[in-house]
């Protein structure tokens, strides 16, 4: 068997190993897939009136348009949701000793880490349907975004879900506990609270806006957003993108090096 053939086998024993593993977990996944639709029906139904009113600019309550507003940040907030599941599945890994017992056995070494991301980035997407089905059942609609449009929309969301996914695998490695590793992965979560997913970067203080603007959050919602909703990209589709490549590569080398560290 050729070693290529090796690592696709020993990468899908992995992945089939994961997908189990949030079958036999269920309440940590319903607890990820939970929280976005939570927040989503908590902004539109319990904020959306005082919210909206500054959106469109006219001064009036606007539900519906502050629906269209919320759910490009909500979508990529399920998605860094999504993977603090990951880092503490991963430090489970770790801390359990089934690493160890990997290390030991003729198997292609990376498929372990593969196994982890792939399965995660599948998760994300399944979290992104049904956050974007909740969105739609309660009046989201995206009536002037092309196939094409479309497309580039659902390629941008695996994208930055890879990104995340390989900072959070890093963290789980780095992690001495799940615990740790659920408090260290927080940030992933935290950062949309803090970018333009619930209200413009123009509405916040001037000191914290260049913070909050070239975070990583902020260019890819607002690019999701030129996307989905017709409003402008401008430079935030170029910023999505170098984010999201340079998370994917800072977290894969990062994620090798801790994996392929000896332990103590």
């Amino acid at each position: 068997m050729s070693s290529l053939a090796l690592a696709v086998r020993d990468s899908s024993t992995m992945l089939r190993r994961n997908l189990l593993h949030v079958r036999r977990y269920p309440s940590l996944t319903l607890n990820l897939l939970l929280t976005p639709v939570v927040l989503l029906l908590l902004f539109v139904y319990i904020f959306g009136d005082v919210m909206s009113a500054g959106i469109g600019g006219s001064g009036s309550p606007d539900r519906s348009a502050y629906i269209a507003y919320l759910v490009p940040g909500l979508l990529l907030m399920t998605i860094g949701g999504t993977t603090i599941g990951t880092a503490v599945s991963v430090s489970m890994d770790m801390s359990e000793g089934i690493i160890a017992r990997f290390r030991t056995m003729a198997i292609h070494r990376p498929s372990v880490l593969i196994g982890h991301v792939v399965g995660s980035v599948l998760q994300c997407v399944m979290s992104v349907l049904l956050v974007g089905a909740v969105a739609v059942a309660i009046g989201f609609r995206s009536t002037d975004a092309t196939v094409l449009e479309w497309l580039a929309a659902f390629g941008l969301l695996v994208l930055f879900a890879l990104a995340l996914t390989w900072i959070a695998v890093g963290m789980g490695l780095i992690s001495p506990n799940p615990e740790a590793a659920s408090n260290n992965a927080m940030p992933l979560i935290f950062l949309p609270f803090i970018s333009s997913a619930f209200v413009p970067v123009d509405a916040m203080p001037g000191w914290f806006q260049p913070i909050a603007e070239y975070q990583p959050f902020t260019p890819a919602i607002e690019t999701l957003r030129g996307l989905l909703l017709g409003t402008e990209i401008g430079h935030n589709g170029w910023l999505a993108i170098a984010w999201s490549l340079a998370l994917t590569v800072l977290g894969y080398v990062w994620s090798k090096a801790s994996f392929n560290r000896d332990p103590k």
